[in-house]
């Protein structure tokens, strides 16, 4: 396996069809990078400014997908002190997902405020 370094460098990379398991970037400017479809398990992300991204399409592939595979179980996903506020999640499948210790101020769910429904509920 070839190691390639680039430091201290300006450069546009265009992998297709490459394989960088392992690869680690530090400390580097990637704006309008686009990933697809790319197998990005175990992808570990820390420090890093995402405003602006749109992240869309992931899991398995759909039915109508050739690669569709109906016994297909997404790992799940785990996201820690991140700041997600005035994001939008839609037609995604939140089952059994966990929110813990979170600031829930303003956020809805079909349009019901989250802190009525937990008010209401521990009535």
């Amino acid at each position: 396996m070839e190691k390639i370094e680039i430091k201290e460098e300006c450069k546009v990379i265009d992998a297709q069809k490459a394989m960088l398991d392992g690869s680690y970037f530090r400390e580097v400017a990637m704006t309008n990078v686009r990933i697809t479809d790319a197998n990005l398990s175990d992808l570990e992300i820390e420090g890093a400014q995402l405003g602006g991204a749109f992240i869309h399409n992931i899991g398995g592939p759909p039915k109508d997908h050739p690669m569709y595979d109906p016994n297909f179980v997404q790992r799940p996903l785990r996201f820690e002190d991140c700041d997600l506020h005035g994001s939008t999640i839609t037609n995604c499948d939140l089952s059994e997902i966990a929110i813990t210790n979170c600031n829930l101020a303003g956020m809805t769910i079909n349009g019901v405020l989250v802190e009525e429904l937990l008010r209401f509920y521990q009535k």
